[in-house]
């Protein structure tokens, strides 16, 4: 893997400690990788390396050595840090109950630049993006230099706001590593609301950044934020979109959840339960990142979407990016998530070779699960959409219980003369052979890479044969780019067209480009 350019000034941060605690750390060879120093009052003194701790002493750590710590660094703020200045090492302090230190965390504070190429295209692409990982896993890190790249490669107005100054560091110059962006201090945890709508009043941000959303108050500024059009970086508690979303105070940054009592009939048509839970509004933040490891990231592209997912029990499929030797591999989904890994949506009615070219097929469904359904048709990638007003529908499908009690509206519309399909029940399995019967089709061909392929492969063929440009259907981002390098080697080009989850390619018969 090639190596980051890493400034630590570690060597500012050794000097504050005791001068034996300093000796033996210096002549340690694993000092490039030191994470903290732990000064407990009447315990052994610790380093901590990943994976590990080491005494640095075998006697225990007394008044006079936290003393002297505590006299060499800047003054301990409400939250109980400090730091040293122009460095991003934190010191954070334990009190007594009469507010006496008695035990420091003196933590180390790199600047690694080149962090942000795992998700460069994210944050160059302006929308707003929300970062969720555990302590210490480089969510800060990737912050600040997601700040120096927007401030210094990208020329735009940024400005970090730095509430224990671990962004840029300690004292009133900023570090280097946040670049040209400029860096707002808060007084206090909690006024950081305030300081974060006062950015934007005053000083006229393109971007702002911020570490830790953690209150209430706090997403409702980063959502006044958002509505003026100004892109978020950001991190917030938690380590996964499904703890934000159980979080009742920061779950209103991905759009909130609310309790939708439907109607009976309502209910039977979705074949759900009369309560459900549903997306509240549009999310604060367009893009989450969920940072598993420091070289492992999950990126979930829309946050609307997904949240809409989980909330119907459609576990999410992230698409998943790791920082290899070679550089950042990217794959369309996790391998330990379940469930069906398409987008969920109607199906465009575009060329795929072994499947009929027929109209879309709008469909009625009446007590049958809609979630099943959506489910069915990104496996079988059939050109349906799913209608809620039977004045649209050009097919019904009905349980057969419903069927034999004939309610209002299956009469209805076999009045109109609409075709009836039923379902003994409400399974996988029998809403599948619904849609294969629909559309006259085998077990066989189950689409994948190889359909995606044979796809492109007939494309290719109708363009050199029509001279006129061919789109195809809508694939996965992996499955596209596949696709653009079969067309390449054809002597032929193209391009992706349309937004997800219905983002496709069209080939041209030659080099010239969509208008």
């Amino acid at each position: 893997m090639p190596e980051r350019p890493i400034t630590d000034d570690l060597e500012l941060l050794l000097d504050v400690l005791p001068e034996g605690l300093r000796r033996t750390l210096v002549e340690r060879e694993d000092l490039g990788s030191l994470l903290e120093v732990v000064l407990d009052l009447g315990r052994l003194p610790e380093a901590r390396f990943p994976g590990r701790g080491v005494d640095l002493s075998a006697e225990p750590v007394s008044r006079a050595e936290i003393a002297h710590v505590v006299e060499r660094v800047g003054r301990f703020a409400a939250d109980n840090r400090a730091g040293i200045e122009r460095t991003l090492h934190r010191i954070s302090a334990l009190r007594n109950r009469r507010a006496e230190v008695i035990g420091l965390t003196c933590r180390v504070g790199r600047a690694v630049y080149g962090t942000v190429d795992i998700v460069r295209d994210v944050i160059e692409s302006g929308r707003s993006l929300l970062l969720l990982g555990r302590p210490g896993v480089g969510k800060t890190t990737l912050l600040r230099e997601a700040a120096r790249v927007l401030a210094d490669e990208l020329g735009r107005r940024v400005i970090v706001v730095d509430t224990s100054n671990e962004i840029a560091g300690d004292g009133d110059i900023p570090h280097p590593g946040i670049g040209r962006a400029r860096r707002m201090q808060v007084p206090a945890p909690s006024e950081q609301h305030a300081v974060m709508i006062e950015a934007v009043e005053n000083h006229m941000p393109q971007v702002i950044v911020i570490d830790e959303i953690g209150t209430s108050a706090e997403a409702a500024a980063a959502r006044t934020i958002a509505e003026r059009g100004v892109q978020l970086v950001a991190t917030a508690h938690g380590n996964t979109l499904e703890n934000l979303l159980q979080n009742p105070t920061l779950a209103d940054l991905v759009g909130g959840v609310q309790v939708v009592t439907l109607s009976d009939e309502e209910a039977r048509r979705r074949g759900t339960q009369k309560t459900v839970l549903e997306r509240k509004g549009p999310p604060t933040f367009d893009v989450l990142v969920e940072i598993q490891e420091k070289d492992r990231l999950a990126v979930h592209r829309d946050v609307a979407d997904v949240v809409d997912r989980s909330l119907r029990d459609i576990p999410p499929r992230p698409e998943v990016r790791l920082r290899t030797p070679e550089g950042v591999e990217i794959r369309p989904g996790d391998a330990k998530a379940e469930g069906p890994q398409e987008p969920l949506g109607p199906r465009l009615d575009l060329a795929w070779p072994g499947r009929p070219r027929g109209r879309t097929r709008k469909v009625f469904s009446y007590a049958v699960s809609r979630g099943k359904i959506e489910r069915a048709l990104r496996k079988l990638r059939v050109p349906v959409v799913l209608v809620d007003d039977l004045d649209e529908a050009d097919v019904v499908v009905a349980l057969k219980g419903q069927e034999r009690r004939q309610p209002k509206k299956l009469r209805e519309a076999a009045e109109r003369g609409l075709p009836i399909h039923v379902v003994r029940t409400n399974t996988q399995a029998q809403i599948e052979g619904f849609l294969r019967e629909l559309f006259d089709l085998s077990e066989a061909g189950e689409n994948g890479e190889g359909g995606a392929l044979e796809q492109v492969e007939a494309g290719i063929d109708e363009a050199l044969e029509s001279g006129r440009p061919v789109e195809l259907s809508p694939q996965a981002s992996h499955l596209r780019r596949l696709q653009h390098e079969l067309v390449e080697t054809s002597g032929l080009t193209s391009r992706s067209k349309g937004d997800e989850p219905f983002r496709r390619v069209v080939i041209f018969p030659s080099s010239r480009q969509a208008q």
